[in-house]
């Protein structure tokens, strides 16, 4: 099982000092605390992708490129990919170009987002959103999985003879989850393709993930892809740690209350009864999430957030030292126990690169220099016969 953190990028105003940090501090800020999430021995960084004030990570390719270079052993991933106002094009061709920068530690999480105005930003139409979000995601994985595509839809130009470059390292796409909270249209998806489905549960009941969570699984295994726990699902989370509970809640409360997600609405005390959020000592976050897979069954990717409502730095990466050395390495022990050999792990490449192998399906031969169809040429010939000074 993998744990991790994703952050959704907010510059958000400290209330206990009323300091605002700027957009480069709160970017600087994201980088270093998924360098504290290797060090702490924790397996995912994600990022969320927002284009609009008060976020930063509007380029999640960007970020996730840089964080490449800067780790060697965590698992890099999107909060959410907007499926519904990218360019399948654009996806298909950065995410596979992370592959290869990564070696091969990327994946990404596909959602519609919470933001109504981007859509128009983008010139897309709100009330398409679903119907965005499928039609998209079928060209993106036609893009990955075929080395020439032609294809027509509703919502962007034909494509003829297309390439998407570079090809997916080792001929398997990046594994794909899908984020919803509440659409059955976006867990039919996730369990039509066999991909992994990730409820964001974070403001909602465990009844509602409880039912969102059964339902992909039983459609999971009606397209013939597994049994129903062999599903692929992932959860989200909040925690905010303290070794003593009381003290815990006296610090987060003034970070909850004037929260721009949930301040002055629910008190601290319900949200933490009706949601996943947890505030508390190590034991109570452990026997809190410990107790997830009794409502969802044994799942693969936990992640938390823990960078938001202004939380200061130093704050956040206090709060992983804690979460890495005394929270995860407890849950990793529980959640193993009684876990089903059938069930498999969290996806890497590596996995799915074996998958291939073990189902007897070659990986696609890499070409070196490969020739435009258009023209006959290689980039090579091009510049061997160009005149002199051009």
């Amino acid at each position: 099982m993998q744990f991790g953190i994703f952050s959704v990028g907010d510059v958000t105003t400290d209330p206990t000092t009323g300091r605002t940090p700027t957009e480069v501090e709160r970017i600087k800020a994201m980088i270093a605390i998924a360098q504290k999430a290797e060090e702490v021995g924790l397996d995912v960084f994600a990022t969320g992708e927002h284009h609009n004030p008060p976020f930063v990570p509007s380029s999640p390719t960007t970020l996730l490129g840089y964080l490449a270079a800067k780790t060697t052993t965590l698992q890099l991933s999107t909060a959410t990919t907007l499926i519904t106002t990218n360019d399948p094009v654009k996806i298909a061709e950065d995410y596979a170009m992370l592959q290869v920068i990564s070696d091969g530690r990327i994946d990404l999480m596909m959602g519609r987002g919470n933001t109504g105005p981007v859509y128009p930003w983008f010139g897309k139409d709100i009330r398409q959103g679903i119907n965005l979000a499928l039609e998209n995601y079928a060209l993106l994985r036609k893009l990955w999985d075929e080395d020439v595509v032609d294809w027509q839809g509703t919502f962007r130009t034909p494509l003829q003879g297309f390439t998407s470059t570079p090809r997916p390292l080792d001929g398997v796409a990046p594994f794909v989850w899908h984020g919803s909270i509440r659409s059955p249209e976006i867990a039919e998806q996730a369990a039509y393709y066999g991909d992994g489905f990730f409820h964001n549960n974070i403001f909602w009941p465990i009844e509602h993930t409880k039912s969102m969570v059964a339902y992909y699984r039983k459609r999971f295994e009606h397209y013939g892809h597994g049994t129903a726990d062999q599903a692929i699902v992932g959860l989200g989370g909040q925690v905010f740690l303290h070794k003593s509970s009381q003290e815990a809640v006296r610090q987060f409360r003034p970070y909850f209350d004037n929260a721009p997600v949930y301040g002055h609405g629910p008190t601290l005390e319900e949200f933490t009864a009706q949601t996943p959020l947890t505030v508390g000592s190590p034991q109570e976050v452990i026997d809190r999430y410990a107790s997830m897979r009794d409502d969802v069954g044994d799942y693969q990717r936990q992640l938390f957030l823990m960078d938001h409502a202004g939380l200061p730095l130093k704050t956040v990466l206090e709060q992983l030292d804690i979460l890495g050395g005394e929270v995860v390495p407890v849950l990793r022990r529980e959640l193993a126990v009684g876990r089903p050999a059938h069930v498999p792990d969290a996806p890497t490449h590596a996995s799915l690169v074996e998958a291939r192998r073990a189902a007897g399906q070659a990986a696609p031969e890499q070409h070196a220099v490969a020739a435009d169809r258009w023209t006959g040429h290689t980039a090579e010939q091009d510049v061997a016969t160009a005149p002199t000074g051009a």
